[in-house]
This record gives structure tokens, sequence and C-alpha cells, in this order.
């Protein structure tokens, strides 16, 4: 485990320093479109009077939102480890602001290949989320790197439930067809935008990486981005047990997303709002876990936090989703989402304290791609058996099985590395 201890400064403290204070408006932008425009393509294809929607269709719409970065992962670890970051901040922004814009025009015509154009736009957002994070610990101390990933995770994800908020919002004023769902996706572009300007505020060089650990060639430093990613988690115990932890949360996540998505649309009848409810108490989970990780943490220690979580999550699956009731749907998201992103806060700061500076780019670029590769298999998979309205009691059990097993694995991860 680390030797550097975590401490509490406090969020004035924190955001005293001025390249925290930006790299977080840069994140806040980033993410308040990202919210806008995900919720956006959600609203066209889930929601949207003129497609239909079965869960094999839902489960595609996950998997273009969830599958880009797993794509363009092991490019993106290299890039982040090679090139300045600052810069691939701005331009990766500016691509992405571009790419709205012609997936809003696909979307505004319904046409069927905006699903391609989204895969880019999400797997360029999940690009410019490891770029942030691995930026991070050139901002802030080492010490206080779990408030710090508090801090900015859990406002962030405010700010995404906001974005995505905004296009509920949106919707109701242009529409909720074709093109007015593309209009409201096309608002997404001024997140990227105010991103980019956020970003090249800072001087060259400020984010990194401090060295490159790579091959002068660049298709060799590429191809090699997951195996070094790799090598470097498996040298690193508290990287791999956090691993295995964040694996068994995304399976069981993808599990349960796809579950609430059908339970809201068909056997609740929620429609829109109800998803909009469900994004609520998932960003209030969030906002909990940033508030009060730092200091479990505190007291009990990395190791317990972790497994902690996982068993809360098992519970709260099992009793709250067995139900399958509305009110007991939302209490389960919420408690699902705080054991998550308090797994989630454990992890990045492992990776970002215990992993050097001219690998982090890489092992943050595994991360992503594979956890969402695992939740895009579970989602696949729960969505061949999965009942037309959400009713599957047995696919409620497995997510539960899934996180005792994570945390089954943790433990013995955690025990044989030290």
């Amino acid at each position: 485990m680390s030797t550097v201890g975590h401490v509490r400064v406090g969020a004035r403290a924190l955001l005293a320093g001025a390249g925290f204070r930006r790299l977080l408006l840069s994140r806040f932008a980033a993410q308040w479109g990202d919210g806008l425009f995900q919720a956006g393509l959600a609203g066209a294809v889930l929601f949207n009077p003129e497609r239909e929607a079965d869960p094999l269709a839902i489960a595609a719409g996950f998997t273009a939102l969830l599958l880009p970065y797993s794509l363009v992962g092991p490019f993106a670890g290299a890039l982040l480890d090679r090139w300045d970051r600052r810069r691939v901040l701005v331009v990766a922004n500016l691509l992405r602001g571009l790419l709205v814009l012609v997936s809003a025009l696909l979307v505004a015509v319904g046409s069927s290949a905006l699903f391609v154009l989204a895969l880019l736009v999400i797997g360029i957002s999940r690009f410019v989320g490891s770029g942030l994070s691995a930026s991070l610990p050139h901002v802030v101390a080492p010490r206080v790197l779990v408030e710090a990933n508090a801090l900015a995770t859990t406002l962030g994800s405010v700010v995404t439930v906001t974005g995505a908020a905004c296009a509920v919002g949106l919707r109701a004023v242009f529409g909720d067809g074709d093109v007015g769902s593309g209009t409201t996706t096309a608002v997404a572009v001024v997140g990227s935008v105010a991103a980019a300007v956020f970003a090249i505020r800072f001087p060259v060089g400020a984010l990194g990486p401090d060295a490159v650990d790579e091959p002068r060639e660049t298709v060799l430093a590429i191809a090699r981005g997951l195996l070094d990613g790799a090598r470097a988690a498996w040298r690193t115990p508290t990287v791999l047990a956090g691993f295995v932890a964040l694996l068994a949360h995304r399976a069981a996540f993808g599990t349960a997303l796809l579950l609430v998505v059908l339970l809201v649309r068909f056997e609740f009848d929620a429609g829109l709002a109800g998803l909009g409810q469900v994004a609520v108490v998932f960003g209030a989970g969030i906002l909990l876990a940033g508030l009060t990780t730092a200091r479990i943490v505190s007291a009990l220690g990395a190791r317990r936090t972790t497994r902690g979580a996982l068993l809360l999550g098992a519970v709260v699956i099992v009793t709250l989703g067995l139900p399958l009731h509305q009110a007991t749907t939302l209490v389960a998201a919420f408690g699902i989402s705080f054991a998550g992103q308090v797994v989630k806060l454990c992890v990045d700061a492992a990776v970002q304290q215990d992993i050097t500076d001219e690998t982090r780019g890489r092992v943050f670029a595994l991360y992503d791609t594979l956890f969402n590769v695992t939740q895009v298999v579970a989602l696949a998979l729960a969505a061949l058996v999965v009942a037309p309205d959400g009713d599957s009691p047995g696919l409620i059990l497995a997510a539960g099985v899934v996180y005792l097993l994570g945390a089954l694995g943790y433990s013995l991860v955690s025990a044989e590395r030290r």
C-alpha cells in the first residue's frame, strides 16, 4: 500500500491554487457538454416518438456511449504520456466540438449513422477525461489527491447532471422529435469550446508529462500503450487490487443500468422525466461520496473503505432492487452510485499517487478501456436475457453476487500483493 498519507485541507485551500481552479473549470465545461450531449442522444434514441426502443436497442445506445474509449484507449494512453497534455486537451476539446455539431445534424435528419459519430464524440470525451486525471498531480500536492479527486469528481458529476437537466429543458423548448433532439444536442458544443479555452491558459508543459519513457517511433509507442499500462498496474498492488474492485462494480452497474432504464421506460411508464429522476439520484449519490470519502479513508484506510463500498453495493442492489417499485429503485440507484463513486475515488487516487508520471496516462487509458468494455459486455449479456419491461429479479441477484465476488477478489489481491 502507498506510504504517502492522506490529509484534508478543505475546499477553500484547494481552490486557492490557480492551476487547480483552471483544471477544474476545464473539467466542468467538458462534463457539462458531455451531460447535455449524452442526455440529448438518449432522448433521441429512447424517448423519441419517431423511433422505437427495445432492450437490444437500448444496449446498443449505451454501447455507443461507452465503447468508443475502449477502442482508442491504447492510443490515448501513449499520447498522453508522449505529448504535452495541455495541447492535447485543447485540440481534443475543439475536435469534439466539431463532431458534436455533425452528430447533431445526423440526429436532426434521422440518420442511423449518428451512432458512428457518437462513438467518436464520447471516445474523445473519455480521452479528455483521462488527460485531466493524469494532469491533476501537477496542480495539487500528493497528500491531498484523495480530497482533490473527491472535489473534482463530485462537482464534475453534479455539473454533468446539470448538463443532462439542461437537455431535458431544451427538449421541452425545441421538441422531442428528430429536429428538436438534434437542436438540443448541438448546444453541447458550448461545453467543448469553453473547456478548450480554459485549458489553453496553462503554460506549455505545465500539465506534464515531465519525462517521456517511450520509443521514439510514435506507432510503436501507441502499440505498446496497453501493455505498458498493464505492466505498471501489475507492479503496483494498490492499483491492481483497485482494478479488481472497479471491474466488479462496472459489471454490476452495467446490469443495473439496463434494468433501471427498462423499468423507467416500460414498467413505471415514467418517460424522460423518470430518467431525469434517476440521473438526479445518481448525482446525489456521487455528491455524498465526494463529501465523505476523504473522511472515510482517513478513518478506515483505502482497503477497508473499498471493500466496504463493494459490500454496500451488494446489499443495496438486492434489498432495494428486488421489490421492483419506483421508490425503492430510486433509493437503490442512489446507494449504488454512492458505493461505486467511493470505489472510483480510491482507485483514482491510487493511480495518481502510486504510478509514476511517465506511465500514468497509459494506466488511466487501460483503466477506462477495461472498465468500459466490462460495462458494455455486462449490458449486452443482460440485454439478451432481460424481460422486455425490466422485471428480471434473477439479474438483480446476479449483480449482487458480482459485488460480493469483487469484494472477495479485492481482499485476496490486496493480501497477496502486500
